[in-house]
């Protein structure tokens, strides 16, 4: 599957076709937060959107083509990764970030909405898996200076330290329903960090 088909709606000219992508991928992430993904409706989209219901259908497809162009929005959107002096200090800014998004009053719905569709939707599926692709990359470095400065040994999985630091909170936002709070985000960082201090996500080569 190409990129193209993959993410329909997703090229991005200026002008009114700019601003017609950024009204429709606003109502649907509205929408999203407000009722989930088994019920976004294109037509209502378009409604909310102020655009014609016959451009939604020819540029998104289908809900899941909103999702997955809201989806690359979100990760073009999204900050660069931090540059604290420490493995702590950057897991920590990663971890707070996370907290934030996840507890955003919108932003926590959309997210829990974008991973229903992925479970139920291959298609969304390799959507979300390219989005968290995209913001491991970003993060990385954080994990590979680490290394540099000594805090980490040689051959430890950046990817693995990052999804570490995420894990538990998105465990309390889709499972535990425990809080996401500052207590939380700042434990997920210090636990990363002592373990990849520790050499445990080190990749191991037979």
């Amino acid at each position: 599957m190409t990129p193209e088909e993959l993410t329909p709606g997703s090229v991005r000219p200026g002008g009114r076709t700019a601003r017609v992508r950024e009204a429709v991928l606003q109502a649907a992430g509205d929408l999203l937060a407000e009722r989930g993904f088994f019920h976004l409706d294109l037509a209502e989209v378009a409604a909310r959107a102020e655009v014609g219901k016959t451009t939604a259908y020819r540029r998104w497809r289908t809900p899941t083509g909103l999702v997955i162009d809201l989806l690359a929005d979100m990760a073009d959107q999204s900050l660069p990764h931090a540059d604290t002096g420490s493995l702590l200090g950057d897991l920590t800014a990663n971890a707070q970030l996370v907290a934030e998004t996840l507890t955003d009053p919108r932003q926590g719905r959309v997210f829990q909405a974008v991973i229903s569709a992925a479970t139920c939707d291959d298609v969304a599926a390799t959507a979300l898996h390219r989005f968290y692709d995209i913001r491991l990359t970003e993060w990385a470095p954080c994990v590979h200076n680490a290394i540099t400065r000594g805090e980490a040994p040689d051959g430890t999985d950046a990817r693995a330290v990052l999804s570490a630091v995420s894990a538990p909170l998105y465990y309390r936002l889709l499972a535990s329903g425990d809080p996401i709070d500052d207590l939380a985000a700042s434990t997920a960082a210090r636990a990363a960090a002592s373990a990849a201090a520790a050499g445990l996500f080190v990749t191991v080569v037979e």
